[in-house]
């Protein structure tokens, strides 16, 4: 396939250890799943709203990535939002590893990025920093909620469920999963690209 690093773009959603209330002692929250969609930017440039990926383009890839945490458990309450257990979990590879996956796979360091909110990225920073790990993506990323509250004019940043309904696409999988959200803020992102209102490179934070 000939395309530029500069026209894909890695869609990242983690989901990472968490409870109702406080952790417990000496606990930390852990990113346990990654999830990462692969989008050909140019799918979207001019013309109707790219939809669910069935043109040439759009959403290429999607791939999923279990983190094995090291300080902290899966909760119940973690497992009903996300639908990860620690056996589950524990089949995945260290935070380390994942990183230099990310960057040795998934081109991290060179490609732009994207995630609903800024939770994910500032998650990855916290967690490079805990562990001396190298931190797997470049300077260029976008929080998708920005362009696509601007694209739609809406006076309030919606969550991804409430901005999939806003822009008339389904929920495709389970909430709260990686890889699905990743998924279907792919989606999203191609909506906002296919009204001109995804920044280019030199507009990306």
């Amino acid at each position: 396939m000939d395309t530029d690093s500069r026209d894909l773009l890695n869609v990242i959603d983690i989901e990472a250890t968490c409870w109702d209330g406080q952790p417990p002692p000496g606990a930390v929250s852990e990113i346990i799943e990654i999830g990462l969609t692969v989008v050909d930017l140019r799918a979207a440039d001019g013309g109707s709203p790219a939809r669910t990926g069935s043109r040439a383009g759009g959403r290429l890839a999607r791939h999923r990535i279990l983190v094995r945490p090291a300080r902290s458990a899966v909760s119940a309450f973690c497992t009903e939002l996300t639908g990860l257990t620690q056996a589950e979990v524990d089949t995945g590879i260290p935070f380390a590893e994942a990183c230099r996956l990310l960057a040795a796979t998934h081109e991290s360091g060179v490609r732009p990025w994207a995630s609903w909110g800024d939770y994910d990225r500032k998650q990855f920073i916290r967690q490079c920093r805990a562990t001396g790990t190298r931190y797997p993506f470049g300077h260029r990323h976008t929080n998708a909620k920005l362009p696509f509250t601007s694209a739609y004019g809406l006076r309030k940043r919606p969550g991804m469920a409430q901005a999939l309904e806003v822009a008339g696409l389904p929920l495709e999988g389970r909430h709260h999963s990686g890889a699905d959200d990743a998924w279907n803020i792919a989606a999203l992102i191609l909506e906002v690209a296919a009204r001109g209102a995804w920044p280019g490179p030199d507009e990306r934070s």
